[in-house]
């Protein structure tokens, strides 16, 4: 009897130490709200939206203590449309990250899967479309340098640094996985940032191979909807600052992105006819702040100048983009909040065969005239 009741207590403390060396988290964020438009495709719209000022997903995230400082972890996590529940990719269950890997508290993180690149990690926190401040419809146009995270790379080997007294690096390498085509859709990026109190500094870079190739196994492709621009070569870099004085926070961020060679574009679930083959490149100057009038209610806003060159066999041209965002948030609770925003882009110059430039905010079909305007009123959950 005794010899049972030890064996009891020995499993149960086992038990007990297992469950404590190892933890499963779900966690994710749900935003819904109704949005305006007064111009798509020429005609004003009211739609209910999804992710207007941030993506809808849920995931799943894991980790065990594997003793002196090593962890092995996982993330499963999978973005949908929250007004009906689809994915945002077709026939792909975890559409954002997916992925396993190892951590050393010395060394740093190795891991492999279906990873977001280094500009999303490090330089999108600094801009209004990104994790910072979430705004999707503030993103750059066609959100040419992914700040807006609206991709991530597949078949990527990732290491991201420890943190060196507010210094933190990485770097991402996404394979082709074709045979005897290793630069056919390919993907690798790399960055860096600094945290140091009220001052924070960040810089990236992206580059893209044949992501408008047949290769639909690769890192990343616009014909299957995991990219939303395809192009021979696509490239971005940037670099951002911000500080923060009280309950303020002000920032600038540059981005340059080039697409060379450009096979498709999808904007607002629109494809752009006639442009294939030219090449477009992107120049995005980024004011962006925000300030917490109290802890529940806080205001942000930014203004971003786009100034783009376009040339190759459908003509060239001088595209440029005015575009300012204002947005109100209030808590309801810490994970729950209500908010309302507002989004004026304005077009000028010339883009390519399609003659005059039209206004085109992001998640959002193409303008039918030079000016675009759009309001959402939201609720968001995040768990």
């Amino acid at each position: 009897m005794n010899k049972t009741l030890i064996a009891a207590a020995l499993l149960g403390a086992f038990a007990v130490t297992a469950q404590a060396q190892s933890s499963v988290t779900l966690y994710g964020s749900l935003d819904a709200g109704i949005v305006y438009s007064n111009n798509q495709g020429g005609h004003s719209n009211w739609q209910q939206g999804s992710g207007a000022l941030s993506n809808t997903y849920f995931g799943l995230r894991g980790s065990e203590d594997l003793g002196g400082g090593m962890h092995a972890l996982f993330t499963l996590e999978n973005g949908f449309d929250l007004s009906n529940g689809r994915n945002t990719e077709n026939s792909t269950m975890f559409n954002r990250q997916v992925f396993v890997g190892l951590q050393s508290s010395n060394f740093g993180t190795l891991t492999f899967g279906r990873q977001y690149d280094s500009v999303s990690d490090y330089l999108a926190p600094l801009s209004e479309a990104g994790e910072g401040f979430g705004n999707n419809l503030a993103a750059h146009p066609f959100n040419n340098d992914n700040l807006a995270s609206s991709f991530s790379i597949r078949n990527a080997v990732k290491y991201t640094s420890v943190n060196y007294g507010g210094l933190k690096f990485g770097g991402l390498y996404g394979f082709s996985n074709a045979a005897g085509e290793f630069s056919n859709n390919r993907a690798w990026s790399a960055g860096a940032s600094y945290d140091n109190g009220p001052l924070r500094f960040a810089a990236a870079y992206l580059q893209l191979n044949n992501s408008g190739s047949s290769n639909l196994n690769g890192a990343v492709s616009q014909g299957d909807g995991t990219s939303a621009i395809g192009a021979n070569l696509q490239r971005s870099f940037g670099a951002g600052i911000s500080y923060a004085f009280g309950p303020a926070v002000a920032a600038f961020v540059y981005t340059h992105s080039q697409l060379d060679g450009i096979t498709g574009m999808n904007v607002g679930g629109a494809t752009l006819p006639g442009i294939g083959g030219t090449n477009l490149h992107l120049d995005n100057y980024e004011v962006n702040g925000r300030y917490a009038l109290t802890p529940a209610l806080s205001f942000a806003g930014s203004y971003t100048f786009t100034n783009g060159k376009m040339s190759g066999a459908n003509g060239s041209g001088d595209p440029r983009w005015h575009t300012v965002s204002l947005q109100g948030d209030y808590l309801l609770s810490t994970r729950t909040d209500v908010y309302i925003e507002g989004v004026y882009q304005h077009a000028s110059g010339k883009f390519g065969s399609f003659g005059r430039n039209v206004a085109s905010i992001n998640t959002l079909a193409p303008a039918s005239t030079d000016n675009q305007v759009a309001a959402a009123i939201g609720l968001r959950h995040r768990f």
